[in-house]
């Protein structure tokens, strides 16, 4: 009795896969969709006798082709003409088989010709041709199988269909997503039935209408969790969810939901499909909705109007918003001749009452990103705030010692500056706790940028309507904005000063001032409200005999108009104080020449007395779009000098490094020995010999250019073109994804970087990838775990991406970064030694998207250069060129092949017309005012600058 209850529970315990396929003809029965089973050999032809699936058309031959689907191994095969012995096992068919005859016009997949004898194991997504000039065939679209009980099929008495259906509820128990599971299951009902009947194959054609979008009436996703501390990939739709590893992958709806509870969203991409995005997240038609993204002519247009678009009226609270690209980045200064510039971040934030998800990407909003091509995505959850903090806007305080928060809103407001009816978005951020951030955040924004300023002590400060003599305190300093002073030419220049004496007095103040540690000299900002031309104005003033009323004073120029419309209104308020400081060699050099000349200034910023009351202020006026734009230009670390900045935080023994790579889709076109070197130098890397001095001077040991071509540290995964040729759908979905031109191919081949992008997990192998991962890998000699970082995000691997440094030129500020591209990512720091008290984590319990170590190219090895993939799709151009138009979308192309770096070093016309006007009303006297340049604020105590007491208070300056 025992005995048979062993034999019984092995008997139960054996299963086998069954599967069906799902095949879409292409011709005369375009709209067509057989649905077919495993383990039975399908004939393809014209002869109806012969052949289950029936072509009929001269250019099929009788019987053209066959294909079946292995329940062993979960294959599906091809072969062109049939078999020799029409008794074949399909379990035992392999690459190659005997045939007894081959069709005349051939079977090509994926654009190549399947030779004979040759058994071609077919992907979803992958296109057949049964002739060259007619568009004959299939594309496969679906391949589902499910494990049922060998021996309970044997039983007569348990139909096929009873038997499926429990299968599926096993593999649905337990799968980890049971619901994403399910939708994967949607039409195997109707497929069972068409299965276990003998009907011939010709009456199993499910009609197009019949078969649901995937993208309307689909059961709804559950929500996804994520504590941050790795980063997911997309799930591919086209892939059986069966797969084990498919349990990492999340969709767009699962991030969103549940979509009920969302109060507003806030999207930036590059390329976007919104009216998708609406019905595939079944997005609320009055639900506030933000989506910042790329426009080569709006995000150029000088135009306010150019700025924002209502695309629906069926959305009326969904707004497009197209950033600016600053001028300086423009060919010629010129913003008509454009530049070299994407706004290519890919971020969502979901706001919900309680909390704030956070969510970076490597896929723009389309549905071919989400849906077919591999992504990174990470997100995290962060809490809200009982009281908004706003100096967390600014940058890590007291109670939050992480920046994660403070350069997202400074790219946030770069994103949606001068839109007053965003800059809540803003307000948003300051009431939820990034305290938690398990990553810190890498942002690119356009620019030239200079080094970060260190604190400078101040003596004046504006403030209340006022010019207060007073020392500043460190404890209250939030920040420095990088500006410049207009309107010298008009001062000083031969027209206005003949006889040179302004410029003398200037020469005279100027050599009194004592210079600090930086450089500069202070300057004393004085509102000037009485002026028609602009309420907001503010000038510069440069006195002598700092710390005393007394002495000569001289006008400079005003602030920039663009600047002094925010100055102005958070000084006004008492939120914030400002001072300024010039570098006087520069100051004279400009006022002698007498030309339009910038003359750089910085601005900085400090708790006002009335800071703390910013809840309750800060929606009076224009105070939030002032704070908005003044976010948006504080200084902060961006591209590779922010990479650079996070990653200093700890040390990476050169010693101990096994692998340094980096993945991406696009290779810029300027990518150089000089470049590779910044990079490696930002990502920690220094020469070997002197990887681990201790010596503090950052020139010691750098990694250089001429390090590069001897011996280049870094591994760069890009896919070659017989990988791509071999991808679902012969290498299509890779068109408009990949770039990297074949010059710089050729200029970076000898150098040996390139590796095979190979897919991971491997049932992706055959999909594309618009990653962008960079890791650097180490392992310790003490007790052998793993360390290092990893960046995942929108950045490509490029200067226009990352940053181009400046070679040093005569500006006191140093070398300088050239950015041309909004770009988002993240970086995650696993160092050697962790924090007392924090869990250490091993680098390689996250799994990177692609195979490691990656194969090196061998010499005969050529990247998907799109001149390669041009020959590879020339030989099928005139086969899919129907299908080429379906898929057609905007490159994802860094493309800065004709970059060029210019410095705006002179005035614009705009700021040149605002200094005339201003001058032109002024008082031509500026030495003397009478009392009504003093302004008294009341319910403002000067004692509540922080740690400042009355004695730092010295007066009000009257100029």
């Amino acid at each position: 009795m025992e005995e048979d209850h062993l034999r019984n529970s092995d008997k139960k315990s054996t299963s086998l896969n069954v599967g069906f396929f799902y095949l879409r003809l292409l011709g005369n029965d375009l709209n067509k969709l057989l649905c077919l089973r495993s383990d039975r050999v399908y004939t393809i032809g014209r002869n109806p006798k012969h052949c289950k699936i029936v072509i009929d058309s001269p250019a099929i031959s009788r019987r053209h082709c066959q294909i079946l689907l292995s329940r062993s191994d979960c294959k599906l095969r091809l072969i062109d003409g049939s078999f020799e012995s029409p008794r074949c096992d399909p379990s035992r068919i392999g690459s190659k088989c005997k045939v007894s005859r081959v069709s005349l016009n051939g079977v090509f997949v994926n654009g190549r010709r399947l030779p004979r004898g040759v058994v071609a194991e077919l992907n979803v997504g992958d296109l057949i041709l049964l002739c060259v000039k007619k568009k004959y065939g299939f594309v496969v679209e679906k391949i589902v199988f499910s494990k049922v009980n060998q021996n309970v099929l044997s039983d007569t008495t348990v139909s096929l269909r009873s038997e499926s259906l429990l299968g599926q509820l096993r593999s649905i128990v337990s799968s980890h997503d049971p619901v994403s599971y399910l939708r994967t299951l949607r039409h195997v009902d109707s497929t069972i039935r068409s299965a276990d009947s003998e009907k011939p194959l010709n009456k199993d054609v499910v009609d197009k209408d019949e078969i649901s979008n995937p993208s309307s009436n689909r059961e709804p996703d559950l929500g996804c969790r994520s504590d941050g501390k790795t980063f997911f990939l997309n799930r591919l739709t086209c892939i059986d969810h069966g797969v084990p590893d498919q349990s990492m992958g999340v969709t767009l709806p699962q991030l969103l939901h549940p979509v009920v509870t969302l109060t507003q969203i806030f999207i930036a991409t590059f390329t976007c499909d919104v009216s998708w995005f609406l019905d595939y997240c079944e997005i609320p038609n009055q639900l506030p909705i933000t989506i910042a993204c790329h426009n080569k002519e709006r995000c150029w247009s000088a135009s306010q109007d150019s700025r924002t678009a209502v695309p629906f009226s069926s959305y009326p609270n969904l707004l497009l918003v197209y950033p600016r690209f600053p001028d300086e980045i423009a060919f010629g200064k010129d913003r008509k001749k454009h530049g070299v510039a994407c706004h290519h971040p890919k971020l969502i934030i979901l706001h919900r009452r309680d909390t704030m998800r956070v969510v970076i990407t490597s896929a723009n909003l389309v549905s071919r990103q989400w849906d077919h091509i591999t992504n990174t995505v990470w997100w995290q959850d962060f809490p809200s705030r009982k009281i908004a903090n706003y100096s967390s806007l600014f940058g890590p305080t007291e109670e939050d010692k992480a920046d994660f928060g403070a350069h997202l809103a400074g790219f946030i407001a770069s994103l949606i500056n001068d839109i007053p009816s965003q800059a809540h978005w803003i307000d948003l951020l300051a009431k939820y706790d990034f305290g938690e951030a398990t990553c810190h955040l890498i942002a690119s924004v356009p620019g030239v940028y200079a080094q970060n300023p260190s604190y400078l002590k101040s003596n004046y400060s504006l403030c209340a309507k006022q010019v207060l003599n007073m020392n500043s305190h460190p404890g209250n300093y939030l920040g420095c904005v990088h500006t410049s002073v207009v309107g010298l030419s008009h001062r000083f220049g031969a027209s206005v000063d003949s006889n040179g004496g302004q410029f003398k007095m200037l020469a005279t103040i100027l050599g009194r001032c004592r210079e600090n540690s930086s450089g500069t000299v202070e300057v004393i900002l004085k509102r000037n409200m009485h002026i028609p031309a602009d309420a907001n104005a503010v000038s510069v003033i440069i006195k002598d005999k700092v710390g005393n009323s007394d002495g000569d004073s001289i006008l400079l120029g005003f602030l920039p108009k663009e600047i002094a419309k925010w100055v102005s209104p958070l000084s006004d308020s008492a939120l914030l104080s400002f001072s300024a400081f010039i570098y006087p060699k520069e100051t004279l050099e400009a006022a002698y020449a007498g030309a339009n000349t910038r003359v750089q200034l910085l601005l900085y910023l400090s708790k006002g007395p009335n800071f703390d009351r910013m809840t309750e202020l800060i929606h009076e006026g224009l105070l939030l779009a002032s704070l908005c734009s003044l976010l948006a230009l504080l200084k902060r670390s961006f591209g590779l000098w922010r990479l650079q900045e996070v990653l200093s935080q700890h040390k990476w023994p050169e010693s101990l490094e096994t692998e340094f790579i980096y993945g991406s889709s696009s290779v810029g076109t300027s990518v150089s020995p000089d470049f590779l070197a910044a990079f490696s130098t930002a990502a920690g890397k220094k020469s070997y010999n002197y990887s681990d001095s201790q010596e503090s001077d950052p020139e010691w040991g750098r990694w250089r250019a001429e390090h590069e071509l001897r011996k280049p540290p870094i591994k760069f995964l890009f896919p070659t073109i017989d990988r791509v040729r071999s991808g679902v759908c012969g290498g299509l979905l890779s068109r408009y994804l990949l770039c990297l031109s074949e010059k710089t191919w050729q200029r970076l081949r000898p150098m040996g970087l390139f590796h095979d992008a190979i897919p991971y997990p491997s049932h992706r192998i055959g999909y594309p990838m618009h990653v962008k991962v960079a890791c650097r890998r180490f392992q310790s000699r003490a007790d052998g775990n793993s360390f290092g970082w990893i960046y995942c995000g929108s950045h490509n691997f490029s200067p226009a991406a990352w940053g181009q440094t400046l070679h040093p030129s005569p500006s006191p500020l140093g070398p300088k970064l050239h950015i041309c591209n909004y770009e988002l990512g993240i970086v995650f720091l696993y160092p050697e030694h962790s924090s007392s008290g924090e869990a250490r984590i091993n680098i390689d319990n996250v799994k990177l998207p692609f195979v490691t170590p990656a194969p090196k190219y061998k010499p005969e090895d050529r990247p998907a250069t799109p001149q390669a993939m041009r020959e590879v799709f020339a030989e099928a151009q005139s086969l899919v060129a129907n299908l080429m138009e379906e898929m057609n979308e905007v490159s994802e192309v860094d493309d800065d092949e004709d970059e060029q770096i210019i410095e705006v070093s002179e005035e614009g016309d705009e700021e040149r017309i605002y200094a005339e006007m201003l001058l032109g009303q002024i008082d031509a006297d500026f030495g003397v005012v009478d009392d009504s340049d003093e302004f008294k604020v009341t319910g403002v105590n000067y004692a509540d600058f922080g740690a400042v007491d009355d004695s730092d208070v010295t007066s009000v300056v009257k100029i």
